[in-house]
């Protein structure tokens, strides 16, 4: 039987036994009886039980975001960071077991298994709103800010009863959050400018394009001096 064929169905094993857990937390014999194996064979491909389950959690995740991958993306920049958020915090709610496994091993400088996967697709989400001058912040701490939003809401509402739950929660904090990293179209006589924040975002995001123009070391002065900018306006806002 080949090295793949075990790797997969440890997977699948993992998977199931996570999904069909009320406790967050499978055990190694669990996972390698269901998956035809000996222990020996899971620490060979993972390393351990976590990082199994980690993969799993992030595999889970890639699968449930290739159902969207077909879908032409929105012309609106601003609708692609609202889609990256509704698409992270239904992924939590349908799979609620997933995130309590994560969130119950939370140790320092540890990073979560599907956050890596959750960030990737927020930061292509918001590259195109950075390009068009549509952030005060930077992508990453805009994604950062998301990030910590949308996991605190999934956290929220998947640890309240169903009958209980608030049906707005989650697109109000949207809301809330989307306004603070970003500014609006410009609308005709709405009085509404790009601001030097997204404007320097915006620069930011295309300076590495203007490598047959500008040494390395004007592209890394400039964009210390677009960083300090940045600094400055979020303490002026503040």
């Amino acid at each position: 039987m080949s090295k793949n064929s075990a790797r997969d169905r440890l997977l699948l094993a993992g998977a199931q036994l996570l999904e069909e857990t009320e406790v967050g937390d499978v055990s190694t014999r669990a996972i390698c009886e269901l998956a035809g194996v000996q222990a020996p064979t899971l620490y060979h491909h993972f390393g351990s039980k976590q990082r199994l389950l980690d993969e799993v959690v992030s595999h889970g995740f890639r699968d449930f975001l290739s159902s969207y991958a077909t879908q032409d993306p929105p012309p609106d920049p601003l609708q692609a960071i609202r889609d990256g958020w509704d698409i992270h915090v239904r992924f939590g709610v349908e799979h609620p077991t997933f995130y309590a496994y994560i969130y119950a091993r939370v140790s320092t400088g540890a990073r979560c298994g599907v956050v890596s996967e959750v960030e990737a697709m927020l930061l292509k989400a918001l590259e195109p709103a950075a390009r068009q001058g549509l952030l005060t912040v930077t992508p990453t701490v805009a994604a950062a800010e998301i990030l910590a939003a949308s996991t605190g809401v999934i956290m929220t509402l998947i640890t309240t009863p169903e009958t209980e739950r608030d049906p707005l929660l989650s697109s109000r904090v949207r809301d809330a959050i989307r306004a603070a990293v970003t500014v609006q179209h410009p609308r005709e006589g709405s009085g509404q400018t790009v601001t030097p924040a997204s404007a320097a975002v915006a620069l930011l995001s295309v300076l590495d394009d203007a490598d047959a123009v500008l040494s390395d070391t004007e592209r890394a002065l400039l964009r210390d001096w677009l960083g300090r900018l940045l600094i400055h306006e979020d303490g002026v806002n503040a």
